[in-house]
């Protein structure tokens, strides 16, 4: 196993680490709530998976979350009261699309494991993977439009992964949806009894990838993500668009009803 100074990343907005062992990157993210997702976590995830993606030792990244809840809860919602501007909100929300644009631009398939449930922006980091593998407790949801915004930068990612109808239906109808209606429609490519199960499976086939033609991979995950060279500009039109909508009076009112029940 590797360990330098860079291959730890810890804020007080969350927790990032990359540890790199027989040709496989594992980025571990945590938050104390709910593995949320704030700015600076966003920011520490792109760049451990453009460090990993550029590590000769890394054959194959294997990407998780902390602990036994929530794989994760999405957008922090104590990020998105305090945003008090458009060019803040844009900027909030242009951390999705940088940890989004990492993942299908590394040079290497990215495994994800979803050890619980995943909702908002999880869901669009799940959807940017190459191959997901969960239990079945893990069902998904989109919950923007429930907050007044919609999921409108994670969108591209989850609409190509799981086609347009899902995707609509997933955005409209903001309930959980269930493993197996995930594993159906593609978001998630294999699913396990139990959390036991799923880590035997994912390190079964990380060590199978680790052992595979690195340039066979590369090519592969080129064929899988092409069509996405402007996403860049997408993405940022996204997220300017949903950082406007998260200043309206309907969310914040919907955001201060979510932060009282959590």
């Amino acid at each position: 196993m590797t360990t330098n100074p860079t291959d730890r990343a810890v804020g007080t907005s969350g927790d990032v680490t990359l540890e790199i062992a027989d040709g496989i990157a594992t980025i571990t993210f945590g938050h104390p709530k709910g593995n949320s997702m704030p700015g600076a976590l966003l920011q520490l995830l792109a760049l451990q998976i453009v460090a990993a993606g550029a590590d000769p030792k890394a054959k194959v990244l294997v990407l998780r979350s902390e602990g036994t809840g929530p794989f994760c809860a999405g957008a922090s919602f104590d990020e998105l009261a305090a945003i008090d501007d458009p060019a803040a909100g844009k900027e909030f929300f242009s951390g999705f699309a940088r940890v989004i644009l990492a993942m299908i631009r590394t040079p290497k398939l990215i495994v994800t494991r979803v050890h619980g449930k995943v909702a908002g922006g999880g869901v669009g980091i799940v959807a940017a993977s190459d191959f997901s593998m969960a239990v079945g407790a893990a069902s998904a949801k989109l919950s923007e439009l429930a907050v007044g915004i919609g999921p409108f930068v994670v969108g591209p990612a989850i609409e190509r992964k799981i086609g347009l109808a899902a995707f609509s239906a997933m955005a409209v109808d903001a309930d959980w949806r269930d493993a197996a209606w995930c594993e159906r429609h593609g978001l998630y490519s294999r699913i396990y009894h139990d959390p036991s199960e799923l880590d035997d499976a994912i390190a079964k086939l990380a060590r199978t990838l680790a052992g595979s033609n690195p340039e066979a991979m590369a090519q592969m995950k080129q064929v899988f993500w092409a069509g996405t060279a402007e996403w860049d500009l997408l993405l940022a039109e996204r997220a300017e668009r949903s950082g406007t909508l998260v200043l309206s009076e309907f969310t914040r009112a919907a955001i201060a009803k979510f932060r009282k029940r959590s």
